[in-house]
C-alpha cells in the first residue's frame, strides 16, 4: 500500500480515536445535544406563534415571535456548526441524525434571518396609505425598493432547502425524521410564498405604469362559452396604467375588434394544423387554445392592424374573478343602482344577463358596467397585502388572472406563474383536459367536469397511467333563452343540446394504448401541441347526459409529482391524483 494512503487512513483513524475520547467524557454529547434540541423546539414553537399572529395581522406581536424563532434558530446552528458537531456526524449509529439535526438547525436559521429581512424590507409597504395616485405611485416605488432583497431570499432559500435535503432522511428516530420532512416542506413553502412576493415586486411597478404609461388589451371571458383560455371574450376594452393611476379606455363589445382578411400573427405549423387560420383572424376564435400567450399575441396584434397603435401586452379576467374581488372591496352600485356582491356577480353575468338582456349590446354593456364599477373601487384597498393576498391567490392558481407582455423579462417571470397561462413544453406526469364550446350556445354554466389521474410504479423507464374525465350537461330542465340554447333546433324548441370539443393533453412523450368512450372502444384525433400529444374528440350531450372518457397511457418514468393545470370554467373541476411513485426516483 502506498505510504501516503496509510498515512491518511492513520490520520482517520486517529481522529475517530479522538472523537471517541471526546465523546465518552463527561457526557458531554448528551448535553449538547439536548442544547440543540431545546432551542429547535423553542424556534418551532415561536413559528407557530408567528403564523398565528399574522393571521391576525398584528404586526408588533409578529416581530417579537420572529425575533424569538430567530434567536433560537441562532444558537441551535452555533451549537451544532462546530467541529465538535462535525465529529459527531462521523460516529456510528448517531452520525446520521446528528446531521440531519446540524442540517435542520441552519436550514431553520437561515429560514429566520430571510423571514427577518423580508418583514424589515415590507415595513414601508405596511405604513403607506395609497387613497390616492399619488400614494400609489410612492407604494410602487416602495415596493420595487423591496425587489433585490425578495429576490436573494428567494436564492437563500432554495440554498437552504438544498442542504437540508441532503440530509439523510432515515436516521433511526421517527421523530427526527418527521421534523426534516416537516421543516423540508415548510421552507418549500415559504420559498414559494416569496418567489411569488418576488415576481410581484419585480413585474408590479413597471406593469402598472411607474416609469411611463402602459396600454394593455383587457379580454373579459365569459366563461358561459368556453375556450382553452376560459370563455369566449365578450367584451373589451384598454387598460391604461400610469404612475399609480388605472382607468379602462374604450370599453367595447366583441363586435368592435373586427376580423381581418390576413393573419396577424403565426403560432406554427402545429397551431395552423390544430386550430386553422380563423385563430388567427378573427377574436371569437382566437383562444382555443390553452396556452395563453397565443391569444394575446392575437388579441394584440388585431388591436394594432385595427388602430395603428401598439400595446404593452394583454390581460384575461373572468366573471369568478371579480367575485373574489368582490368579496375583498364589497357590493359596487351600478349606474341604475342596483348593487352587486361576490355571491350574485357570476351568476348575473353568466346566466342572469341573458334572461334580462336579449340585446347582446345591451348585456354586454350591463358586463362591462359591473366591471367599471369594481375596477373604480379596487385601488382603495389594492395595496394592503393581509386583504389583498388571500384573495389574489385563487385568483392566481385558478387562472382567474391572465396577464402577457411584450417585454420579454417581464413574459418569462409571468411564464413561470399561473398568471402566464402557459403550457409548458418540460416533460413529466400531465394531463390537461380542456373543452372549447361547439354549438354557439352559452351552455358551458351548467357544465360539471371531473378528471382522475392514476400512475402506476416506474418499471423499465416507462409507467403506465389511466385518466379518467366525466363531463355532465347539467342544464335545468326549465326552456331557456334561445340565445343560451343555440343552434337553429334549440331556439325553435328551447332544447339545451350540449356540443362540445373535448381535448385531453398528455405529457411529453406519452403513447396512447387505448381510449374508451362511456366503456366501449372509441377512436379520436390526435395532434401536438408544444411537444404535448393531444387526443381530441366531438361529443354531443343531452340535458342532464354524463358522458365518460378513458385514456391508457405508457409514460416515461419520471419522478416529478403529477401536474393537472385545469382550465378556468364557471364551474370547478374536481380532479383525484393517485401516484404511485415506486421505483421513480425522487
Amino acid at each position: 500500500m502506498p505510504r501516503s494512503r496509510r498515512r491518511r487512513r492513520t490520520v482517520r483513524a486517529g481522529l475517530l480515536v479522538l472523537a471517541v475520547a471526546v465523546v465518552a467524557g463527561a457526557g458531554w454529547p448528551v448535553r449538547l445535544g439536548l442544547g440543540a434540541r431545546d432551542h429547535l423546539e423553542a424556534a418551532r414553537t415561536s413559528l407557530v406563534h408567528l403564523r398565528a399572529v399574522i393571521s391576525a395581522r398584528d404586526a408588533g406581536r409578529a416581530s417579537v415571535a420572529l425575533d424569538d424563532a430567530r434567536r433560537h434558530a441562532a444558537e441551535a446552528r452555533r451549537l451544532t456548526g462546530g467541529w465538535d458537531w462535525a465529529l459527531l456526524t462521523h460516529l456510528p449509529v448517531v452520525g446520521d441524525g446528528a446531521a440531519t439535526v446540524r442540517g435542520l438547525a441552519a436550514a431553520t436559521a437561515e429560514a429566520t434571518d430571510v423571514m427577518t429581512a423580508v418583514l424589515r424590507a415590507g415595513t414601508p409597504l405596511t405604513a403607506a396609505e395609497p387613497g390616492s395616485a399619488a400614494g400609489t405611485e410612492r407604494m410602487l416605488a416602495d415596493i420595487r425598493a423591496t425587489s433585490p432583497v425578495l429576490d436573494q431570499a428567494v436564492i437563500r432559500l432554495g440554498r437552504a432547502h438544498a442542504l437540508l435535503a441532503a440530509t439523510p432522511a432515515r436516521t433511526g428516530s421517527g421523530r427526527l425524521d418527521q421534523a426534516r420532512a416537516t421543516a423540508l416542506a415548510e421552507v418549500g413553502r415559504l420559498r414559494g410564498l416569496v418567489g411569488g412576493a418576488a415576481t410581484a415586486a419585480a413585474l408590479l411597478p413597471p406593469m402598472l405604469g411607474l416609469d411611463g404609461t402602459r396600454r394593455y388589451f383587457l379580454g373579459f371571458q365569459t366563461n358561459a362559452e368556453a375556450r382553452g383560455t376560459g370563455g369566449l371574450v365578450g367584451a373589451f376594452g384598454i387598460l391604461k396604467a400610469g404612475r399609480g393611476k388605472m382607468s379602462i379606455e374604450r370599453l367595447s363589445a366583441n363586435n368592435g375588434l373586427v376580423g381581418t382578411d390576413a393573419p396577424v400573427a403565426d403560432h406554427g405549423p402545429e397551431f395552423r394544423a390544430r386550430y386553422g387560420l380563423g385563430a388567427v383572424r378573427l377574436l371569437s376564435v382566437s383562444n382555443l387554445s390553452p396556452h395563453f400567450p397565443y391569444a394575446a399575441a392575437t388579441w394584440t396584434a388585431m388591436w394594432e392592424r385595427q388602430t395603428g397603435r401598439r400595446l404593452d401586452g394583454a390581460v384575461a379576467i373572468d366573471p369568478v374573478a371579480l367575485s373574489y374581488l368582490l368579496g375583498l372591496i364589497g357590493p359596487v352600485k351600478l349606474p341604475g343602482g342596483e348593487k352587486v356582491g361576490a355571491e350574485s356577480v357570476v351568476e348575473l353575468t353568466e346566466r342572469t344577463a341573458y334572461e334580462r338582456y336579449p340585446d347582446p349590446v345591451a348585456r354586454k354593456r350591463f358586463l362591462l358596467g359591473i366591471a367599471e364599477a369594481v375596477r373604480a373601487a379596487l385601488p382603495k384597498t389594492f395595496f394592503d397585502p393581509a386583504r389583498l393576498l388571500p384573495v389574489a391567490k385563487p385568483m392566481v392558481e385558478e387562472r382567474r388572472v391572465q396577464i402577457w407582455s411584450r417585454r420579454s423579462e417581464e413574459q418569462r417571470r409571468l411564464a413561470a406563474t399561473p398568471l402566464g397561462g402557459v403550457l409548458p413544453r418540460d416533460p413529466g406526469p400531465f394531463a390537461a383536459l380542456v373543452v372549447n364550446n361547439s354549438g354557439g350556445n352559452k351552455l358551458d354554466y351548467y357544465l360539471d367536469r371531473s378528471l382522475d389521474y392514476e400512475l402506476g410504479p416506474c418499471r423499465d423507464g416507462w409507467r403506465d397511467s389511466t385518466v379518467r374525465v366525466r363531463l355532465t350537461n347539467d342544464v335545468p330542465g326549465d326552456r331557456l333563452p334561445s340565445y343560451v340554447t343555440g343552434g337553429p333546433s334549440e331556439q325553435e324548441t328551447g332544447r339545451a343540446g350540449h356540443r362540445l370539443w373535448v381535448s385531453l393533453y398528455a405529457g411529453v412523450g406519452a403513447r396512447l394504448k387505448a381510449v374508451r368512450m362511456d366503456g366501449a372502444r372509441a377512436a379520436v384525433l390526435r395532434e401536438t401541441e408544444r411537444s404535448h400529444p393531444v387526443y381530441s374528440i366531438v361529443l354531443e350531450f343531452r340535458p342532464r347526459q354524463s358522458r365518460t372518457l378513458e385514456f391508457d397511457f405508457a409514460e416515461p418514468a419520471a419522478g416529478a409529482a403529477p401536474r393537472v393545470p385545469v382550465q378556468p370554467l364557471a364551474r370547478p373541476q374536481h380532479t383525484r391524483v393517485a401516484d404511485d411513485r415506486a421505483g421513480c426516483g425522487r
